[in-house]
C-alpha cells in the first residue's frame, strides 16, 4: 500500500469514527436541517414539507402511540432491545425471515446520519451512532427528533408536518385516535394513509390504542409522562 493512499484511508477512518460523535454533538442543540433519506426523495421527484416542533409542541398521545408501536421499551433501554435482537438473530439462523429488533434510537440514528437500506456495513453504521447517541443526548432529544424526521408520506417529514396535512392541526392538538392512527402508518408511510385508513391500519391502531393505555409511566416517563 502507498503511503499516500495509506493517508487516504487513515483520514477517512478518522472522518467516519469523530463525524457521528461532533455532528451529535451539535444537532443536540440545533435541528437537523436535513436528513439523507429527505435528499434521496427529492431525487425521486419529492417536495419537503416539514416544520420543527419542540416536544413540548407535539401531543403527549402521538409520543404514547409511537413508543407503543415502534419501541415500548425506549424509555428504559440503552439504545438497544437485546431480546429481540436475540430473538431476528434466531429467526436469521434457523432461516426464517426476522422480526422488527430496531428501537427508536436506531431509526433515529439511520434518519439522521445514515441511508435506507438492511446491508450490513448500514447496520453496523447505525449501531456505532445509535451508541453515541444514546451517550450524548436525553431520551427525550432522541424522541424528539425522531418525531421531527420521520417520514410520514411523500415528502411529509415530521409530527407537525402530518398532523397538518392529515387532520388539518398542529400536531398539539391531535387526539388519541388520530395519534393512534399517525403511528399505525409507520411501517410504511408511503403506501398507508392515516386520514383515510384501510381496515387493516383502523384495527392497528385501535391495537395501539390499547397499549398505549397499558403503558405506564416508567415507560412514558422519558417523553413526559402518560398523555
Amino acid at each position: 500500500m502507498s503511503p499516500r493512499l495509506r493517508k487516504i484511508l487513515s483520514a477517512t477512518a478518522i472522518v467516519a469514527l469523530l463525524g457521528p460523535p461532533i455532528g451529535l454533538a451539535a444537532l443536540r442543540v440545533i435541528p437537523p436541517p436535513v436528513t439523507p433519506l429527505m435528499l434521496i426523495r427529492v431525487f425521486q421527484g419529492e417536495g419537503i414539507a416539514k416544520s420543527w416542533m419542540p416536544l413540548s409542541r407535539i401531543s403527549p398521545h402521538l409520543r404514547a402511540a409511537v413508543i407503543a408501536a415502534e419501541d415500548n421499551l425506549f424509555c428504559t433501554h440503552a439504545g438497544f432491545d437485546l431480546e429481540s435482537l436475540q430473538d431476528a438473530v434466531d429467526d436469521w439462523s434457523e432461516g426464517k425471515r426476522t422480526r422488527g429488533a430496531s428501537t427508536i434510537s436506531m431509526q433515529t440514528a439511520k434518519n439522521v446520519f445514515l441511508w435506507p437500506g438492511r446491508d450490513i456495513v448500514r447496520k453496523g453504521a447505525e449501531a456505532y451512532v445509535t451508541a453515541w447517541m444514546e451517550l450524548l443526548w436525553p431520551k427525550s432529544r432522541i424522541a424528539e427528533v425522531y418525531l421531527n424526521v420521520a417520514e410520514w408520506g411523500p415528502g411529509l417529514y415530521g409530527a407537525e408536518a402530518a398532523a397538518r396535512h392529515y387532520f388539518k392541526k398542529p400536531a398539539a392538538r391531535l387526539s388519541r385516535r388520530e395519534a393512534a392512527l399517525l403511528a399505525a402508518v409507520l411501517p410504511n408511510p408511503l403506501a398507508w394513509n392515516p386520514a383515510k385508513p384501510t381496515s387493516y391500519i383502523a384495527n392497528r391502531a385501535s391495537t395501539l390504542q390499547r397499549r398505549m393505555a397499558q403503558l405506564g409511566p416508567d415507560l412514558l416517563s422519558c417523553i413526559g409522562g402518560e398523555p
